[in-house]
């Protein structure tokens, strides 16, 4: 190519450059004249970035806004460009102001991004995994050459630091040394953002991408926040200096950052899906419906799968003038036998749930469920960065935990906070956050001793601290009872789950398989979910999004007349308080889901029934003394009935009493004759006296003799 040519070239580039910093002017003029008013006032201490629509950019020129998908380095720097010329009704220059692309149409998957993405612009949606803190990042370094003064700039761009070669003044190879003043610097932040657990279904491992963010937009963000990041997809080459590896890793360098605050953001909900779901709700069966579409291949459990129905659609969350928050999730834990479909029960919440996390007791610590403070290399050098851990990346969803039983005492109690406050506090390694965790949680757990004994306090049955029990809205003991009818029942469902399953594989699996489609549709109907799965998880998302129901006063009556009631019985001196203010807004909050499942905007009386009938059959599972018959709400909320509580007040004194007559201390065989005098069990007395050697107020001087501490 002749010099002429090259000239000509270099004239017709720097035309079409020119060409479009003028579109780009006319964009805003069009546009964003507002905005980068307000830009000009508030910058550059309140805010360096205008943040542009790329669908407003469609509509002014689509060849444009598909060019700065395609080239978004080079059109941000024309958009920049059109932005510092800008004629400002204000003297301000926006010298150093940024051009922010957000709301491009179809994120990208994570897990669909390929090398043919790289160098575009993209957008992923997911949830912030880490976040390392914001350091400075220096753009331009000024060197300064200790032997005659002389500062060379080098702008640093790319992952490494780049060392002038030699001094412009007196050409010598240094040494230098960095003037900082002369610098120039910018605030730097690396987040993971994480596949959202609505994404995924069937097993899949999420996966994650790392995004780099700068200046004005950093610090925004705390893990466990879902976000949507738009930025340019760049390459990093794996291995180290002296080995370069053929195979490279994907990173961002992120435009924009968006909170996502509305719930299930990914689930694509059709104007069909809307009509289907409204006429659903109509129907006057749909509570039955609804049960029947929770795990159909387990037999029976009528009131755990409406309980479990009304923990998917929620309570609604109030926010109060006070800025106080009071929780609409409703949590539901199941106790009893092995072998009772619990577990079974559990997988089938966490696969209809719109966003949910599994995980088991025993292979899950605090740090895992809560939060864990890392130090890695995640980020520039070893760091230490937060990571969320399963309770916050089921916010606004369910955490199914299974064997909840088998967890330590200590990763138990780090449930508390989560629970009730739905946040959780960390505190290690100079990290002291706070993160969201507004999920309702569904556990599982086994008696202490394997199967469940109905004349044993449930308190004593379970190894859960009672202070995690008593924020269980809803608590089922799931027994294992020989009954021959209702065996019958169970057999024949199962093995007719189990045929259905049969018929459908050898049908699929088998080429010469002479059973027909009728055949096999005929029997998997009986054993079939009354809605489709997919159907209902994009109910429950398009309920928990649009219904936010407020109560009648026939529904608060009914509610209050149940609670005043209950409470009326433990009015005498030596009566047992029935039931707690906690259960009163575990009602609220039934009900209230009840009437999302209508996508009802009023809780009438008839939801109020709903709840107060669950609530009933709960209470009288677990919160009733086994030894007086009567409503107790102690046996839940501190693990002792009162009908325990006085007895060790017996054994208690009786041992006072004793020892005083004898030098040795009480002999334990006295004590348990007086105790059989004062009509109590022989056996349960012995129980007393142990549970109180247990807990160190009682000691033993000398073999079976007792002494009070």
């Amino acid at each position: 190519m002749s010099k002429r040519e090259q000239i000509w070239m270099h004239q017709m580039a720097r035309a079409e450059d020119t060409e479009l910093i003028d579109s780009f002017e006319e964009f805003y003029r069009s546009y964003y004249r507002n905005e980068i008013g307000e830009l000009a006032q508030r910058y550059p201490s309140e805010g360096k970035s205008l943040y542009v629509d790329w669908q407003d950019l469609y509509r002014f020129d689509p060849d444009m806004a598909d060019d700065f998908r395609n080239k978004p380095q080079q059109l941000r720097e024309y958009a920049e460009e059109a932005l510092r010329l800008y004629d400002l009704p204000v003297d301000v220059s926006l010298g150093q102001a940024h051009v922010r692309l957000y709301g491009l149409p179809d994120p990208t998957d994570i897990r669909e991004i390929r090398a043919d993405h790289r160098g575009m612009l993209i957008a992923v949606q997911g949830i912030v995994r880490k976040a390392t803190d914001v350091r400075p990042k220096i753009t331009t370094a000024a060197f300064e050459c200790q032997r005659c003064g002389t500062l060379t700039r080098i702008p640093q761009e790319g992952g490494e630091f780049q060392e002038p070669h030699e001094c412009q003044g007196c050409e010598r190879q240094g040494p230098f040394h960095i003037n900082y003043d002369q610098s120039e610097f910018i605030d730097a932040q690396k987040l993971r953002i994480q596949e959202s657990p609505e994404g995924l279904r069937g097993g899949e491992t999420p996966q994650n991408i790392d995004v780099n963010i700068e200046d004005d937009i950093t610090g925004e963000v705390t893990p466990g926040d879902h976000v949507r990041a738009t930025g340019v997809l760049k390459l990093e080459q794996q291995g180290n200096d002296r080995e370069k590896s053929a195979m490279f890793d994907v990173y961002m360098e992120g435009l924009s950052i968006e909170i996502e605050d509305e719930e299930f953001e990914e689930m694509d909900i059709t104007e069909a899906d809307k009509k289907e779901i409204v006429e659903l709700s109509n129907e006057p069966e749909i509570y039955e419906k609804i049960e029947g579409a929770i795990a159909p291949s387990i037999y029976g459990y009528e009131v755990e799968k409406r309980a479990m129905a009304f923990q998917l659609f929620a309570g609604v969350t109030k926010h109060l003038p006070d800025e106080s928050r009071t929780r609409g999730d409703i949590h539901v834990l199941l106790i009893g036998d092995p072998g009772t479909g619990k577990s079974q029960l559990l997988q089938y919440i966490d696969n209809i749930a719109p966003r949910s996390v599994f995980t088991s007791g025993k292979g899950a610590s605090s740090a895992g469920l809560t939060a864990a403070a890392v130090r890695d290399d995640f980020g520039e050098g070893q760091q230490w960065t937060l990571e969320a851990g399963a309770l916050v990346l089921a916010d606004r969803g369910i955490a199914a935990v299974d064997e909840l039983d088998k967890m330590r005492s200590e990763d138990q109690s780090a449930m508390h906070q989560a629970l009730e406050q739905q946040s959780i506090s960390i505190s290690k390694a100079g990290i002291n956050a706070t993160l969201k965790s507004r999920c309702a949680l569904l556990g599982a757990a086994n008696p202490t001793y394997g199967r469940f004994d109905q004349y044993e306090p449930i308190g004593e049955q379970i190894d859960l601290e009672p202070p995690l029990i008593s924020r269980f809205d809803l608590i089922f003991t799931v027994t294992d009872q020989p009954d021959e009818s209702r065996d019958a029942e169970l057999a024949e469902h199962i093995l007719q789950t189990n045929y259905a399953g049969e018929l459908n594989t050898h049908r699929t699996e088998t080429t010469t398989s002479n059973y027909t489609r009728e055949e096999v549709e005929s029997v998997t109907d009986e054993v079939a979910p009354t809605i489709e799965p997919g159907l209902l998880r994009k109910y429950v998302a398009y309920a928990k999004r649009n219904c936010y129901p407020t109560m009648t006063e026939d529904a608060k009556a009914a509610i209050q007349d149940f609670y005043v009631n209950l409470r009326s019985q433990g009015a005498g001196d030596d009566a047992p308080v029935p039931v707690t203010a906690r259960k009163l807004e575990a009602l609220v909050r039934l009900a209230e889901a009840s009437a999302r499942v209508r996508l009802s905007d009023t809780v009438d009386e008839a939801d109020a029934r709903r709840a107060i009938d669950i609530a009933e059959y709960c209470l009288k599972d677990i919160g009733m003394d086994p030894e007086t018959g009567e409503l107790d709400a102690d046996v839940v909320e501190t693990g002792t009935s009162k009908s325990q509580r006085d007895r060790i007040k017996s054994i208690k004194s009786l041992i006072s009493q004793i020892e005083e007559e004898y030098d040795e201390g009480a002999p334990v065989d006295v004590v348990i004759e007086r105790a059989e005098e004062e009509a109590m069990d022989a056996s349960k007395a012995e129980h007393e006296i142990d549970k109180l050697k247990q807990k160190g107020e009682v000691y033993e001087p000398q073999t079976d003799h007792l002494r009070t501490t």
